[in-house]
């Protein structure tokens, strides 16, 4: 427990000092925000933030990678800071989606190699697809949800600490360690990144931390519970950034939109402050819709199977009612701003 602690302040200590830094960096890296119609910021903003959430990240494998299984940790890492890489310069670039997903696929496999890997179905090559699937899936929906100040670092450390949680009641310490500082750097950022922020962290933090998020969720392990479980429970605790894609896209798609080529002004987080809501209640109310599915996700990894079906089937029949909500019903956009 002690080492959580010191792990945990150790990357937010980090992550509040680099931050400043990173923002100097970045107008002389060509690596600011300029406004544009779909945004919500009106003033440049520097985006190297996430370099700071990787370094504070990183400490971990100073502070821990002797006793964690070392194949596979520097496989999550190697692929993690791939990912932020492969950001930093659609950042710099604006890489076609086209080249970034191939190239996602790759990190994927490449952990997925070294055993970190979902186990759910009866074939390896389909538990391939699937682990391939949800990796860059989630790293992914974590990137379309950094849409408003403070958003994703606050939906990440939320989404960290229900994975801290989880893992210490089932004996997982390393992961939970690994959970810890993902929740340290995340806060350590988000002081400077709440509204109005003064800098982001661009697709190197939000492809950097989705990518790591979805690899712990895939090592998480729940105690004398069925498969089914350990992939209910992690999807349940990133609801939020699954559910917001998954609108996004189909939203996009029925108005002749190409999901991945056409950002717009109709995420989760827009359709809410369309309602009146200030940017900072925005943001805090979605805090609380993933600390609810955190707790859900806890009840969830101690329920048996039909416990489990209930829970499910009420999670999808509320999604899909706040789908129709702010896809057809009064929370629709009546006008959305393309790019």
């Amino acid at each position: 427990m002690v080492d959580l602690v010191l792990l945990f302040f150790g990357a937010l200590v980090m992550s509040v000092a680099l931050t400043p830094l990173s923002k100097r960096l970045a107008p002389r890296l060509g690596l600011v925000a300029h406004p544009r119609a779909r945004d919500v910021h009106t003033v440049p903003v520097p985006k190297l933030g996430g370099a700071a959430i990787v370094a504070g990240v990183l400490l971990f494998a100073l502070v821990a990678g002797d006793r964690f299984g070392f194949r596979q940790l520097a496989a999550i890492l190697l692929g993690a800071v791939f990912m932020s890489f492969l950001g930093l310069l659609d950042d710099r670039f604006q890489l076609s989606a086209y080249l970034r997903l191939p190239l996602q696929m790759l990190a994927a496999l490449f952990v997925w190699f070294f055993d970190v890997r979902v186990s759910l179905l009866p074939s390896a090559v389909l538990d391939a697809a699937l682990t391939v699937t949800w990796i860059v899936g989630i790293s992914n929906a974590m990137n379309f949800l950094d849409n408003m100040d403070g958003l994703l670092a606050g939906v990440s450390a939320v989404i960290a600490a229900f994975f801290v949680t989880l893992a210490v009641l089932n004996g997982q310490y390393l992961v939970a360690l690994l959970s810890a500082a993902v929740v340290g750097a995340c806060i350590g950022f988000l002081i400077w990144n709440l509204n109005p922020a003064n800098v982001f962290m661009g697709d190197s933090g939000s492809m950097f931390l989705g990518f790591l998020l979805a690899c712990i969720a895939i090592k998480l392990r729940f105690l004398n519970q069925s498969p089914s479980v350990s992939w209910l429970v992690p999807l349940i605790v990133m609801g939020l950034p699954v559910f917001d894609m998954t609108l996004v896209v189909i939203s996009r798609l029925r108005r002749g939109k190409n999901p991945l080529t056409t950002p717009g002004k109709d995420h989760v987080s827009h359709r809410i402050h369309n309602q009146g809501y200030t940017k900072r209640e925005t943001v805090m109310m979605l805090y609380l819709v993933c600390a609810a599915l955190g707790i859900i996700a806890i009840i969830a990894s101690v329920a048996n199977v039909a416990a489990n079906l209930i829970i499910a089937t009420a999670l999808l029949a509320f999604a899909a009612y706040m789908f129709w909500r702010m896809e057809f019903g009064p929370w629709r956009l009546k006008t959305i701003d393309w790019e």
